[in-house]
């Protein structure tokens, strides 16, 4: 991520729950589209997203992929544009655009000058509802996702393998499939597919609208009455639930593939906000906690210990996400040293984790690592994006946005004891998925 860095003095102001709460309204249309604007007058610009609630996890096998493939076709045009209009016009009045495909949500966003936000408005709804979608351009952008996933990830080891390393670490749950689709999945869904997954998802009560900017509420919402609030809503059957079955022993692949250096996944299944009670969130944010202990900048344990001590590490890692709304992999991956093996970091890695199971963290380290944790959430305020962006995470996976606000005293409220009792409960081999990229020569049989 890209952090603007406030100053000093904005530190405390923007740590103010109730000032952030404050500046956030919510709106539900008639036909269940639901806007969220934050207003940010610090200078004349707005950020536009349209979230929908579906993803690559909402996908069955043999059509992985559709969220993904639907996200480049709303660019083809609808009745009213031909296709590529969307982008021309966009780029005519000085807006920047994209968007993406997750695996809860597919979102599509514009910044724009705060006159311009009507533009926004009037082309989203057009387009969430009166897509055209043809069989010529559906073959050329099949091509090109096509080339996507084949420079992104067949042509490149790690991706590839961070794709079977998936596949492996989950059984029956859906993020067991990458978002941008299998090659056979890709290749072999129709049209028809596409048409009928359009339909099902994109309607005004399947999305928010998350404006953040230089704008007033109640300016806002008039737009979104007059633009959105004359399409109809459908009715949205939820997936099927998929939830992750019990696992009961280490899971242990080697992937063989043309690459330069071996690399090492590692994986354990961790609850998340969503499938915690809230009686036991806490075990959340100790879990986000323990992340940045071990991988929160340079002064972390594994870039202290296996990177620059131990010298075992070229490069290591961490991740978690406690906003999934699925179980999730708390993940650590890395690179040796040309004088080590994976099995080395491996186990160095292991010894990390029993440190932590075994000694509680200093006070000094763990207030540490909290500023840092509380500082890096609160720089991303400083961007109208970021800001648009947690509204929109939180609302898309089923988590009120009103989280955030009681995010930054949650962290701060988590223990030396809660963070040794998470990895006890969770960082256990019952857990473990282990991948590990074995290189070899010559081109992929």
């Amino acid at each position: 991520m890209l952090y603007k860095y406030l100053r000093v003095s904005l530190f405390s102001l923007l740590c103010s729950s109730s000032l952030i709460a404050a500046e956030v309204h919510e709106f539900f249309l008639d036909n269940g589209l639901q806007l969220i604007v934050k207003e940010d007058h610090r200078a004349p610009v707005v950020v536009s997203q349209v979230w929908y609630k579906v993803g690559a996890s909402y996908e069955m096998e043999g059509k992985t992929g559709l969220s993904h493939m639907l996200e480049h076709m709303m660019f083809k045009g609808t009745e009213k544009y031909s296709p590529g209009e969307f982008s021309r016009i966009m780029a005519a009045n000085g807006a920047r655009e994209n968007a993406f495909t997750g695996s809860d949500y597919t979102a599509y966003f514009q910044t724009l000058e705060k006159s311009r936000l009507y533009l926004s408005f009037e082309m989203e709804a057009d387009r969430m509802r009166n897509l055209v979608l043809i069989e010529e351009e559906f073959s050329k952008e099949r091509q090109v996702v096509t080339e996507e996933r084949r420079r992104r990830t067949d042509d490149k080891p790690i991706n590839q393998m961070y794709e079977y390393f998936m596949a492996t670490a989950y059984q029956t749950s859906p993020y067991q499939h990458p978002i941008i689709g299998w090659m056979s999945d890709i290749q072999n869904y129709t049209l028809a597919d596409l048409q009928t997954w359009y339909q099902r998802w994109y309607a005004p009560n399947n999305a928010t609208v998350v404006v953040v900017g230089d704008v007033e509420a109640q300016a806002v919402l008039a737009l979104a009455k007059k633009y959105f609030g004359p399409l109809k809503s459908s009715k949205i059957i939820p997936p099927y639930p998929r939830p992750e079955v019990e696992q009961f022993g280490i899971k242990r692949i080697t992937v063989e593939l043309p690459a330069k250096v071996p690399y090492l996944i590692m994986g354990y299944k961790t609850p998340v906000l969503k499938t915690l009670s809230e009686d036991n969130h806490q075990e959340a944010y100790a879990l986000e906690v323990l992340a940045y202990i071990l991988d929160g900048g340079d002064s972390a344990r594994l870039s202290k210990n296996l990177i620059r001590g131990q010298e075992i590490a070229s490069s290591v890692s961490t991740g978690y996400d406690p906003f999934s709304p699925l179980t999730e992999l708390f993940s650590f991956s890395g690179i040796p040293t040309n004088s080590h093996t994976v099995h080395d970091l491996e186990n160095a890695l292991r010894e990390q984790i029993q440190q932590l199971q075994t000694t509680l963290v200093d006070q000094t380290e763990l207030e540490r690592v909290k500023t840092q944790l509380r500082a890096s959430q609160i720089y991303e305020l400083d961007s109208v994006f970021y800001q648009g962006m947690k509204i929109g995470i939180l609302e898309t996976v089923g988590l009120d946005w009103q989280l955030f606000e009681n995010y930054l005293d949650n962290i701060k409220a988590i223990t030396a004891e809660q963070v040794q009792s998470v990895a006890r409960k969770y960082l256990i081999n019952k857990n473990l998925t282990v991948a590990i990229l074995n290189p070899i020569t010559g081109a992929k049989k």
